[in-house]
């Protein structure tokens, strides 16, 4: 039985769209390509790659850094949060800064947060998962992860025993997965979608 739910940020509780946006057209024009050109080139390689924005590019090409700001959470986020922390205890295992939560007004709604810029390395190594699950001094299988990113989320919360839900947003959820260490227990196009998997 779940008693907790952790959830990665970006891409899962955060709509990084529009800072993906913005480096997807500085990259393009460091590459000297048009953006619709380099959009299509995306596309083509996502479903082979679990994470189109950290592929290799033409030429050896760097990618732009992300720019600099806090994305906004995705429309429903507070209210779905509010409700499932009225039957779960939630928690963040995410590769963000330790207070992140705070300015996005859902830190009361989550009991454990453990992040990269506190530990100092980030997923997909599986101390972060099984920190998090110390703290919560929760059990891998009462335990479920929902994020965006098979490798990041998906595959190091399988290898401990967590249940796992996979949430199909963003260049992550491009990806066409071919191998059982990949597959979730659970796979959801929208995270307020994930009520009808469990809840």
């Amino acid at each position: 039985m779940i008693k907790w739910i952790f959830f990665d940020l970006g891409s899962t509780l955060l709509d990084e769209s529009s800072r993906v946006q913005e480096m997807m057209e500085a990259t393009a024009a460091r590459l000297g390509l048009k953006l619709n050109d380099f959009e299509a080139m995306m596309e083509r390689a996502a479903p082979a790659h679990p994470y189109a924005l950290k592929m290799e590019l033409p030429g050896g090409a760097a990618w732009e850094p992300w720019p600099k700001r806090l994305d906004p959470l995705y429309p429903g986020v507070p209210e779905l949060l509010q409700g499932l922390h009225k039957r779960y205890h939630l928690g963040v295992i995410a590769n963000h800064g330790v207070d992140t939560a705070q300015p996005l007004g859902i830190a009361q709604y989550l009991d454990v947060i453990v992040t990269s810029e506190e530990l100092g390395f980030g997923k997909p190594d599986p101390r972060l998962f099984t920190l998090a699950l110390e703290r919560a001094h929760c059990a891998p299988e009462e335990a479920l992860m929902a994020g965006d990113r098979l490798d990041n989320d998906i595959v190091p919360a399988k290898q401990l025993g967590m249940q796992t839900l996979w949430v199909r947003q963003g260049w992550g959820g491009k990806f066409i997965p071919m191998s059982e260490e990949f597959m979730p227990d659970w796979q959801v196009d929208r995270l307020e979608d994930m009520l009808t998997c469990f809840d």
